[in-house]
């Protein structure tokens, strides 16, 4: 018969170590304020422990206070320690009641320490009907270590653990585990205050223990000793000693009355469990519990009524209203090619479902979506329009949309899953898509009755959560924002997307071709230079050759071997020319690899067109991002990367393309927010700002005196203030020392003093209201605004400078999308907007309506938004995207 396992905890110590298992536990807080990083990482430490040793019977021991029977013969026993911290306090009694509800024991006792319960509870049990193990935050407890008692001691916060058993301390001290007190006993223990013998440390005390074996046996022999320092304060501190051994002892017998049989573990009680997950707002450990567990403890899922619509001749009048949720599920995150699974709608009292994309089909569903009278609760409206594009109808109506709202009430909330965007506004009768579909390669429809369940809860879900976002948008100043902006943009990305942009295979293939010998020609110079041929694109023989056999210096080294990582190669550029070859070759590489060959992947079949997916809900300040393919990011500091432009076309003949971007529109924010005098005159009066800013910062009298690179240097100084730069990386920048960075800095600040007093303002404002926002209260939430941990807390507070600029920004583009928009179809124009890239609109449209079109988008984009500063638009022209910038 298998041995049982006794798992012992200390508590006090575990928990501890959990507090300061971050540097920054204000992140965890939950909305009532309640801290709870200590709880979440004891979650976790326990967890972890559970799954190793899987016991069969656990205790957690806590110190029952903060006097023990040690204090009755050392008053100054664990004296001197810091105050601890109200943010670790307010949390313990949530920590036994995690454990509580993990089906798990605690136990303290009056005058003892966990330690000692630890012990009594290891010594008194059977070692050979048990093995013990015991887990602790510190050394104390190695002392008991033995065949059958094994201890685990967390070593990097909760993460790591270093075994202790008999052998293990053997080896690391020379020493038997019950010789751990006699070590103290000479040596002291700084943390609990146990004084040992004067200017004795750790390795005298070892050099002694390993001779005498026991502070007892020491002392027998003390005359032995050579006259000495040591030998004087051993004797001066004998009492000390044998009181810090008695200090350092467990003590195994403790008057405890709880008996291992009651200890027994029969598993998590998820009915105490749950709600207090939802409480701390944990939920990717609610979301990781067993849906099964859950219907065992009472948690299951209540009863939904739905009506199963076989086909789209089933539809019929009478399952329309006027306002009404609606979802279409798709499994794959591209909804330009995903297939339909399934369609769902309704109200609370009146739910539909179906499978597939039947009901698509139906006439009277094609009417209410058409019909703009009639008012639809979507999730997602943007993934929504594209996808009834596709089945020529053109969905009107969306009323509201619960992805783009929670997106808005929070931007740090990641979530695409409804399950969870629901369950973060206090709604949790929906269960993750994961748990219903599986993930990866594993993914599949379930069974009928679970799959028509899961849809008609997402349509009870989009209608229970929108009153509670509706409200949180007006609490927060949103909702002009959100009905305004984020759901008007909604439908123009929608119909961006759809239209796609015309793409030039041909151009691709022979830039592919162009490329390759290109990649060739350098190839065969780096292996002239190296001597030998090798695979560049391997990071270990790449170093081999830099390092062993051209003797480049080492810069950095990683765990297999020299770092040839960009930053590394950078420093090496003045070393020898192969190393400008070697990044000549990445780069062309990445272009090659990630641009030309990936855009050929994904030219639509159909009409040769690419469609990327805009994704409204992700960054923090608001930007746009495009995925699948991303079309942002085609570099255009390399030419080589701008010549990607080339093989984007217009779609008809004798059309063209037409690029228009805004200048400089983040420093006319900044000058804009900060109101400051200089600046915004600068920019009033068309001047060059980068000039202008060389002339004040550095003292140039006249514009024809402000050098190229008097100019570069101004316009890092300038974006680098935008972006709360420090004088290491703006001397980083530049090349120059940190000294004279910050000499420009104080001198910018010097110039445009109303741009520091914005800088420290938005600072404090951050600190006191935990956010910042744009001009349009676009909100970004700052948890580590006030941070103990310093790089923790400095980006944070370059955030909250850089945010408001980057957001409000962003919002302009937006508003100038939407006009835009609106006036191509009053102007009756057939210009099509393509691309939104940064501050820039790709346009194509014919060669006959440019000059309209070029009037139309400066009237529009320099006039979307009254600033204190005019807001300015480049344009250009071509028979390509390149050709147009």
């Amino acid at each position: 018969m298998p041995k049982n396992k006794l798992l012992l905890i200390d508590g006090n110590s575990i928990a501890f170590r959990a507090f300061y298992a971050v540097q920054n536990f204000e992140s965890f807080k939950t909305k009532t304020g309640l801290h709870t990083n200590a709880v979440l990482f004891f979650n976790n430490m326990l967890e972890s422990i559970m799954e190793k040793e899987k016991p069969s019977h656990v205790l957690i021991a806590f110190d029952a206070g903060k006097t023990t029977f040690r204090h009755a013969f050392f008053d100054e026993y664990k004296a001197g320690r810091a105050k601890t911290p109200g943010e670790f306090k307010e949390q313990m009694p949530y920590i036994r009641e995690l454990i509580e509800a993990c089906g798990i024991k605690h136990y303290e006792l009056a005058d003892y320490e966990a330690d000692d319960i630890i012990g009594t509870l290891a010594k008194r049990v059977d070692p050979t009907e048990y093995d013990v193990v015991v887990l602790s935050g510190d050394k104390d407890l190695t002392q008991l270590a033995s065949e059958t008692i094994r201890v685990e001691v967390t070593s990097r916060g909760v993460s790591e653990l270093v075994t202790y058993t008999p052998a293990f301390i053997k080896e690391k001290y020379g020493l038997e585990p019950m010789q751990i007190v006699d070590m103290k006993g000479l040596a002291g223990d700084s943390s609990d205050n146990i004084p040992g013998v004067t200017r004795v440390g750790e390795k005298t005390a070892l050099k002694l223990l390993h001779e005498y074996g026991s502070v007892e046996n020491l002392y027998e022999h003390i005359d032995d000793l050579k006259q000495s320092k040591m030998k004087e304060n051993l004797i001066n501190d004998r009492e000390q000693a044998f009181l810090s051994k008695k200090l350092a002892t467990i003590d195994t017998n403790a008057p405890i009355e709880i008996v291992v049989d009651s200890l027994l573990y029969e598993g998590k009680e998820l009915e105490k469990l749950v709600p207090f997950y939802r409480e701390m707002e944990f939920k990717q450990l609610l979301n990781k519990l067993d849906t099964s567990q859950l219907d065992e403890a009472g948690e299951s899922l209540s009863d939904i009524q739905f009506e199963h619509v076989l086909d789209s001749a089933d539809v019929t009048p009478e399952m329309f209203t006027d306002e009404m949720s609606f979802y279409i599920e798709i499994l794959d995150k591209n909804y330009h090619t995903a297939e339909v699974q399934g369609v769902s709608w309704g109200s609370c009292d009146s739910l539909y479902v179906s499978q597939g994309d039947s009901v698509l089909h139906s006439p009277l569903m094609q009417e209410w979506l058409e019909d703009k009278t009639r008012h639809k609760n979507v999730y997602d409206a943007k993934a929504n329009l594209v996808l009834l594009h596709r089945y020529g109808i053109k969905l009107t109506g969306i009323s509201f949309d619960s992805l783009l709202a929670a997106y808005l009430i929070d931007t740090n909330d990641k979530s695409e899953d409804l399950a969870e965007v629901a369950f973060n506004h206090d709604y949790y009768e929906l269960e993750r898509d994961e748990a219903i579909y599986g993930k990866g390669a594993k993914i599949a429809i379930p069974e009928e009755s679970i799959f028509f369940g899961h849809l008609a809860r997402k349509v009870k879900a989009l209608e229970t959560i929108k009153p509670t976002l509706v409200k949180k948008l007006a609490d927060k100043e949103q909702s002009e924002l959100f009905y305004e902006m984020e759901l008007p943009l909604s439908h123009v990305l929608a119909e961006m997307e759809s239209t796609g942009i015309a793409v030039n295979a041909q151009r691709l293939q022979e830039m592919k071709q162009e490329f390759a010998v290109q990649l060739q020609a350098i190839e065969t110079r780096i292996y002239e230079q190296a001597g030998e041929e090798f695979n560049i694109n391997s990071p270990k023989q790449l170093g081999v050759i830099l390092f062993e056999k051209m003797g480049l210096p080492v810069i950095k080294k990683t765990k297999t071997g020299y770092s040839t990582a960009v930053d590394v190669l950078e420093q090496l550029k003045e070393q020898a020319p192969i190393i400008e070859d070697i990044l000549h070759y990445r780069q062309i590489m990445k272009i090659q690899s990630t641009y030309v060959e990936g855009l050929l992947k994904v030219i639509h079949p159909n009409d040769g067109k690419i469609h990327t997916r805009y994704v409204q809900t992700l960054t923090q300040t608001g930007r746009l991002s495009s995925v699948d393919p991303n079309l942002q990011n085609i570099p255009v500091r390399l030419e080589e990367g701008r010549k990607i432009r080339q093989a984007f076309v217009p779609s008809h003949p004798d059309w063209q393309i037409f690029s228009s971007d805004y200048s400089q529109i983040e420093l006319r924010v900044l000058a804009d927010i900060a109101q400051d005098e200089h600046m915004r005159e600068a920019f009033r009066e068309d001047q060059d700002i980068h000039a202008s800013t060389a002339m004040r910062v550095f003292g140039v009298a006249e514009t024809s005196e402000v050098t190229p690179n008097i100019r570069r240097q101004a316009k890092a100084v300038n974006f680098g203030i935008v972006y709360g730069i420090s004088d290491y990386g703006l001397s980083q920048n530049l090349g120059i020392s940190r000294v004279e960075a910050q000499e420009f800095i104080d001198k910018y600040f010097e110039k445009y003093p109303a741009i520091k007093t914005y800088m420290e303002e938005v600072v404090r404002e951050a600190k006191d209201k935990g956010y910042v926002e744009t001009l349009w209260h676009r909100r970004r939430y700052l948890p580590d605004i006030n941070a103990r941990n310093f790089n923790l807390r400095t980006f944070a507070e370059r955030t909250a400078i850089n945010t408001p600029i980057q957001g409000s920004a962003a919002d302009i583009l937006k508003i100038a999308m939407i006009q835009m928009a609106k006036r191509l179809k009053a102007e009756k124009l057939e210009a099509t907007m393509l691309l939104q890239v940064h501050d820039e609109l790709v346009f194509e449209a014919p060669e006959s309506e440019i000059p309209r079109l070029e009037k139309l988008v400066k009237e529009v984009m320099e006039q979307a938004v009254e600033l204190s500063v005019p807001l300015k638009v480049d344009s250009s022209v071509g028979d390509t995207w390149y050709e147009a910038k």
